[in-house]
């Protein structure tokens, strides 16, 4: 008989791979993580309780990293605070320049800077900034350190709104001024909350400044066209 074909299944082999073992993190990663951790946990901390009743001492349990670990980044608890505020204050001008630059119409732009300015200052993060910098008992360092932060984090943030508002045809300082103008009105009834709270009113407020910007613009516009 002639030979047949042999038809019998060929040995299986597995489709998997052998998948590489993953990269170890550098001492240097591990370092930054266990850092943003315990920032983040802080920060969660400030904003549910406040200045008045955040504790160091929970920050590592929130952070899930070990008492020494919060004490080898942050052995103080000023040195913990300032670096949560900058961390804090960092996120929120990342977010502010991406609105400013998702934005384009002067109209839509004022009610955006109003809502963004209100995010930022009406947030536990920029009183706690304040408590520390009007508290008489704060090294003067420590003020220095923070007033640092929030010009750094904040003027970016009046650039991106000014610039957004000239791409809609506002002349730039005109867009400045309007931008410095609301934010100022926002910041001020934020520190009113300390004294007097009434969000309906605030938003009452912020609405008639929006009225008022819009006329403003409006009649900026025709001021500007030829006769």
């Amino acid at each position: 008989m002639p030979n047949l074909p042999n038809r019998s299944p060929a040995p299986f082999k597995s489709a998997r791979r052998s998948l590489a073992p993953p990269r170890r993190r550098t001492q240097a990663e591990r370092t930054a993580e266990t850092r943003l951790r315990i920032l983040k946990a802080a920060a969660n901390l400030i904003r549910r309780r406040g200045y008045a009743r955040f504790r160091t001492a929970e920050v590592a349990a929130e952070a899930g990293v070990s008492r020494g670990a919060q004490l080898h980044h942050f052995p103080t608890k000023d040195s913990l605070v300032v670096a949560t505020l900058e961390y804090v204050f960092e996120q929120a001008q990342i977010l502010s320049r991406r609105r400013a630059a998702a934005v384009n119409r002067p109209r839509d732009l004022i009610e955006a800077v109003i809502e963004d300015a209100k995010e930022f200052f009406f947030s536990q993060h920029f009183m706690v900034a304040i408590d520390i910098v009007l508290s008489t008992s704060t090294d003067q360092a420590v003020r220095k350190k923070i007033l640092d932060i929030s010009r750094k984090a904040r003027r970016p943030v009046e650039a991106a709104w000014a610039e957004a508002l000239a791409a809609g045809n506002v002349p730039p300082a005109v867009a400045a001024d309007v931008v410095a103008l609301t934010l100022g009105v926002v910041r001020g009834m934020a520190l009113r909350t300390l004294w007097d709270n009434d969000p309906k009113w605030f938003d009452h407020l912020f609405e008639l400044w929006r009225q008022m910007i819009k006329v403003f613009l409006e009649s900026q516009q025709n001021r500007s066209r030829p006769r």
